[in-house]
């Protein structure tokens, strides 16, 4: 890593500053309460893959075109069209996060939290860059760790309809953020998604996280090569010394 100052830094979410924990009860809870939530005539788990059947088609749409659909939309067209829209269309952002949820119980990666708030009181500004489906369930996870007045900007692939690795949903972060991308720096965890997009955008540096949620080493080529490699979160302190 070069010894350029940088200003900002840019987080991503799944597997890197959230990891998903395989919690089964909770999961099968989620996927419950999923059913219960579109009145489904179908048993939970019988729902539940039709669900995840429909859901590949979504991906392949979204993955295709680096958009991402609201929660009304996702399941009113895609998911869900066949049951009833104006009951879909009341619990659609309930059913995000139900989904979501379904996938594993998330909590903040080790040493997480005090990253932020050091990284803060350094001088950096903060932002969070996502790939995620579901409107209401970031904002609501940072009030409640009281970790929202730490990010200046937080630009989730379900509200802007952008998705990494496209460009242009990190040019909105750096405008929210009121710094040039060659100031920021991006933490994430998917060399084939994360770099890429961010070198194309004009990062200035990208650094990778091997995160927990990852079963095999991180290998790059050259295209794909970060600025530096971290094991655990709070490595992070160590290459990102106080602006002030």
């Amino acid at each position: 890593m070069n010894e350029k100052r940088y200003r900002a830094v840019l987080f991503d979410l799944g597997g890197t500053l959230r990891i998903a924990l395989e919690d089964e009860p909770y999961m099968r809870h989620a996927r419950r309460k999923m059913t219960e939530l579109a009145g489904a005539p179908l048993q939970v788990e019988d729902f539940y893959q039709l669900v995840e059947d429909r859901y590949e088609s979504y991906r392949r749409w979204a993955l295709g075109e680096n958009k991402e659909a609201g929660d009304r939309e996702l399941w009113c067209r895609w998911l869900l069209p066949d049951y009833d829209q104006k009951r879909i269309a009341q619990v659609c952002h309930e059913l995000s996060f139900e989904y979501r949820q379904s996938k594993g119980r998330r909590v903040v990666v080790d040493g997480g939290a005090e990253v932020i708030r050091t990284l803060h009181e350094r001088g950096y500004k903060l932002g969070i860059v996502s790939n995620l489906t579901g409107e209401h369930e970031v904002p609501d996870w940072l009030e409640e760790d009281r970790l929202a007045p730490y990010f200046d900007s937080v630009v989730l692939s379900s509200v802007c309809h952008l998705r990494k690795p496209g460009a242009e949903i990190y040019h909105i972060a750096a405008r929210e953020l009121g710094v040039d991308l060659a100031d920021c720096v991006s933490v994430a965890d998917n060399i084939k998604r994360d770099i890429p997009g961010a070198k194309a955008a004009g990062i200035g540096c990208n650094i990778i996280f091997r995160s927990p949620e990852k079963k095999h080493p991180v290998e790059f080529t050259e295209e794909t090569r970060p600025d530096a490699v971290i094991d655990t979160f709070p490595e992070l302190l160590e290459l990102l010394p106080p602006l002030k």
